[in-house]
């Protein structure tokens, strides 16, 4: 196993690293990133000149490159256009967006799990039928319309009711919000509430989906039926038997679905007025600033990478005969 994810990182560094080239030269041949400064006729050719030096933009691409590589493999990201450390920006948003997807996601996956073990042992009823239908409107509801709706219908007329803002419906905090972490707990959750439900609800359904179909498969597989017949109990039979081999693909989809999540979260960031990742990583395309481009897909691609690593890790715990030689 060791050996296994020492090559698995082996080979996730030279993607990473052939990534971070094809986006380098995407984005640098995209446009000039100072053509919004020199369309301005009061900024001084002297802040032009200087900005080009602080962004080596009168160097060849490929020592540009290089000099954002080797600074990024000490923690150095180098500087926005507008002449910014990359660094703090990209800590600051990734904790705003990190605050929604992994409580987004440890729901999810509960959810999913527990609604496709319900939906399977209760097959063809009335309960079956209504996860099931439940299940392909929010697969089917864009990110965007789930948020809208929760905010019209449900944040707006429950803080109207309790004569209080409970559901924030703008914003990952209050504004001058200050003081210890302990203190501003209360503040972060309340903002948190609205769009980790709607991110929930755009994510858990095709997992739940995919997690009853599979349990269909195992409950009706020859080692069930013979688990049975030796008369072991119900509840060690769905456990042992039938979850844990159930479970086994349903982690391979929910590990290379982490992609898709954090696209949703960009969704759920712009409805609801985040500063996060996905805002960020907007911002920094729409002004041609590589180094927020490369910042935001470095740290968005080693994440997923750890998801699929992990994942494969979860095979052998979940099945036994599973070894990586």
């Amino acid at each position: 196993m060791l050996a296994y994810i020492i090559r698995r990182l082996v080979v996730s560094c030279v993607v990473l690293f052939l990534a971070t080239v094809f986006v380098f030269l995407l984005v640098s041949y995209s446009g000039n990133p100072l053509a919004l400064l020199r369309l301005n006729p009061h900024t001084p050719e002297s802040t032009i000149r200087a900005r080009e030096l602080l962004l080596h933009l009168n160097d060849p691409l490929w020592q540009r490159y290089w000099i954002w590589f080797t600074g990024a493999i000490h923690g150095n990201f180098g500087v926005t256009v507008a002449g910014e450390a990359v660094g703090p920006q990209l800590t600051a948003h990734l904790f705003v967006t990190m605050r929604m997807v992994i409580l987004a996601t440890v729901l999810s996956i509960f959810l999913a799990i527990s609604v496709g073990v319900i939906a399977a042992l209760r097959h063809g009823k009335a309960t079956d039928r209504v996860a099931t239908v439940t299940n392909f409107v929010f697969l089917a509801a864009p990110v965007f319309v789930v948020g809208l709706l929760l905010k019209e219908f449900v944040a707006i007329p429950i803080d109207l009711h309790l004569h209080r803002i409970l559901l924030y419906t703008d914003g990952d905090q209050s504004p001058l919000l200050s003081g210890p972490f302990i203190t501003r707990l209360p503040d972060y959750a309340e903002h948190t509430i609205l769009p980790t439900i709607t991110l929930i609800l755009a994510t858990y359904s095709s997992w739940a989906i995919y997690q009853r179909s599979t349990l269909l498969d195992v409950i009706d597989s020859d080692h069930v039926r013979l688990a049975r017949a030796k008369g072991i109990s119900p509840r060690r039979v769905l456990f042992r038997h039938i979850l844990r081999n159930a479970l086994i693909p349903v982690t391979t989809v929910i590990a290379l679905d982490f992609a898709g999540i954090l696209g949703g979260a960009v969704i759920s960031e712009i409805v609801f007025g985040w500063q996060g990742l996905g805002v960020w990583f907007l911002q920094g395309v729409n002004n041609i600033d590589v180094n927020i481009t490369l910042a935001y897909l470095l740290i968005t691609a080693v994440i997923v990478v750890l998801f699929n690593l992990v994942a494969d890790i979860l095979y052998a715990i979940l099945d036994p005969r599973i070894r990586y030689d």
